[in-house]
C-alpha cells in the first residue's frame, strides 16, 4: 500500500484575503486527493519562511514532506532552499512567481518541480481598463501598490500602465498586501501637505485588503466634510474572493475587484497526480482572472453608499501536521 503523501504549504500571512483563500483551497484539495497538507504562515518575513522550510527539509526522512508548495515572500523565491529541497528528493512548487531558477530545476530534479501563477500583467491590464471605465473624463488615482520586491506587484503595475488612459494620473503608495499596511500608508500620506492639495478621483489597490485598509484610514479623518468626500470616492481592489471582495462589491464598499482563482488547490492536484503516476508536470501553469463586475457593465458611479461598520473577518484555523 502506497504511503499517504504529505505536503508542506507555506504562505505569506493570515492577514490577507487571498492567502486565506489559498489555505482553504489547499485544505479542500488535500482532502479531495487524499493527501496530508500542513499549512504554515511566514508573517510576511522571508527569513522566517526560509527557516520554516529548511527545518522541514532537514528533518528526519520519515518526517519530511514529499513536496513543498510555497508562495514566496521574497522576490527571488528562495533559490538555495529550492535546490536543497530538490537534492533531498522533495517536490518544489512555487505559487505566483516565475523564478529564474525554475527551468534548470525542472530539468534536473527527480521530484515534480513547477510553478502555478496568476497572469499578473493581465491582472494589471484589467485594472487599467477598470480605471478607464470608472474615470472616462480622466482624473487622479491614489494607487496602493504591493511591496517593491514583489514581482507580482511589479507586473500588475506594468499591465495597469499599459491600459491606463494618459489623462489619468497616479499618486502611488506602498503596502504589504494587508489592510493594516495600507491603512498606515494612507494615514501617513494624509499628514502631508501635498495630500490636501491633490484632488483624488478614485482609490485603486492591487488587492482588496489594501483597498479596505485605505477606507479604514479615511474613516478616521476627523473633519466630517473631508471624511465624507474621501469615502464617497470609488475604491477598487483585486483578489475578488467570494466572502470578501465579491461581497464588498455587492455592498458598494468597492466599485470593482478582479477575481483570482486560488492557486494552492491546483498545485496540490497537479502534485498528487504527478507523484502517484510518476509523470512530469509542465514547468508552468497559468490561471485566468476576470473583472467583477464585468468591464462592459462597469460605469462611473455618482456616489457611494453611506459607510457601514467594517465586517468582522472570518478566522482561519491552519491545518495541523
Amino acid at each position: 500500500m502506497m504511503k499517504k503523501l504529505k505536503f508542506l504549504v507555506s504562505l505569506h500571512t493570515k492577514d490577507n484575503d487571498f492567502q486565506i483563500a489559498q489555505a482553504s483551497a489547499a485544505k479542500e484539495a488535500a482532502h479531495k486527493f487524499g493527501v496530508d497538507a500542513e499549512i504554515t504562515f511566514a508573517d510576511n518575513n522571508a527569513v522566517d519562511q526560509s527557516t520554516q522550510i529548511l527545518k522541514a527539509i532537514q528533518d528526519r526522512p520519515e518526517f519530511r514532506p514529499d513536496a513543498i508548495v510555497l508562495e514566496p515572500v521574497s522576490g527571488t523565491a528562495l533559490p538555495q532552499v529550492a535546490r536543497a529541497a530538490c537534492a533531498a528528493g522533495i517536490g518544489w512548487v512555487v505559487l505566483n512567481r516565475d523564478p529564474e531558477y525554475m527551468p534548470e530545476l525542472h530539468r534536473a530534479a527527480s521530484a515534480p518541480t513547477f510553478a502555478v501563477s496568476s497572469d499578473h500583467v493581465e491582472i494589471g491590464r484589467i485594472q487599467g481598463k477598470q480605471f478607464a471605465a470608472l474615470l472616462p473624463q480622466g482624473g487622479s488615482i491614489l494607487y496602493l501598490e504591493g511591496p517593491s520586491q514583489s514581482s507580482s506587484a511589479q507586473k500588475r503595475t506594468a499591465g495597469m500602465l499599459e491600459k491606463k488612459p494618459s489623462n489619468i494620473q497616479l499618486v502611488t503608495l506602498k503596502g504589504h498586501w494587508t489592510e493594516e499596511s495600507a491603512e498606515r500608508a494612507v494615514a501617513s500620506w494624509l499628514k502631508l501637505a501635498t495630500s490636501q492639495n491633490k484632488a483624488i478621483d478614485l482609490v485603486g489597490a492591487q488587492d482588496d485588503a489594501m483597498a479596505m485598509g485605505a477606507r479604514k484610514a479615511f474613516e478616521k479623518v476627523a473633519n466630517e466634510e473631508e471624511r465624507t468626500r474621501w469615502l464617497s470616492l470609488p475604491f477598487t481592489g483585486c483578489d475578488g474572493q467570494l466572502e470578501t471582495g465579491q461581497t464588498w462589491v455587492r455592498q458598494g464598499w468597492l466599485a470593482a475587484t478582479i477575481y483570482l482563482p486560488p492557486l494552492a488547490g491546483t498545485a496540490i492536484e497537479i502534485l498528487a497526480k504527478a507523484m502517484r503516476e510518476g509523470t512530469r508536470p509542465p514547468e508552468r501553469t497559468m490561471t485566468a482572472a476576470f473583472s467583477i463586475p464585468t468591464l462592459d457593465t462597469l460605469a462611473p458611479r455618482k456616489s457611494q453608499p453611506t459607510p457601514l461598520p467594517f465586517p468582522v473577518r472570518r478566522p482561519f484555523t491552519p491545518s495541523k501536521p
